[in-house]
């Protein structure tokens, strides 16, 4: 028994809104992380923080103590800490702050860190200028990196009623092994080779 025209056309409208499901779907979790991350950066969610390209315009006398925190994934033989434990300022007075890293391996490596802030909601307040967490970090074995975060508490936070009682804001950095070592294995060639190298780096 044959198909008649309108069913078959109607199942070649299914068929095709079924391709569209199915290719709108893969598309969609390709986008997820990125616009998940979007999200984050414009709302503060989760505690993350904004990134400023200057200085605030405005600096308030309320003052915030920062705190700073570290920690390493078990994978990665790093050492990782805060050069200092806290830092009292003003709300919208840019501050640097210090983090050391060491690589206790016997091969480069190549890690990123991943940050936010507690209070969560500090997260929106929260602008980094310039920080080591916008690229990958690359450390040779036994080399050690300060690593600088330049950042300040938007003055908007003091408009802001669900912030009046916060006082501290703790920021925090998780290091973590890269996927792509390509990097390292680059300096690894470079060293084999024989080029000069630092073993204490700033920045």
């Amino acid at each position: 028994m044959g198909t008649s025209p309108k069913r078959a056309n109607k199942n070649g409208r299914l068929a095709l809104i079924l391709a569209g499901v199915v290719v709108g779907m893969v598309g969609l979790s390709f986008a997820s992380v990125p616009l998940y991350n979007i999200f984050c950066r414009v709302t503060g969610f989760g505690g993350t923080t904004q990134i400023a390209d200057k200085d605030s315009a405005t600096v308030l006398d309320r003052m915030v103590t920062v705190r700073f925190d570290a920690s390493v994934q078990p994978d990665l033989n790093w050492s990782f800490k805060p050069e200092q434990k806290a830092i009292r300022l003003k709300v919208g007075e840019t501050q640097l702050a210090f983090y050391e890293a060491v690589n206790l391996g016997d091969e480069p490596v190549v890690a990123n860190a991943v940050f936010n802030v507690t209070p969560d909601k500090a997260g929106l307040y929260f602008d980094k200028i310039d920080c080591f967490c916008f690229t990958e970090q690359v450390l040779q074995p036994g080399q050690r990196a300060d690593m600088p975060v330049s950042f300040y508490i938007d003055p908007e936070m003091d408009q802001d009623v669900k912030m009046d009682g916060v006082t501290t804001i703790t920021l925090s950095y998780t290091f973590y092994k890269a996927q792509d070592q390509s990097a390292a294995k680059a300096a690894r060639d470079q060293a084999a080779a024989g080029a000069p190298g630092s073993t204490d780096i700033k920045g």
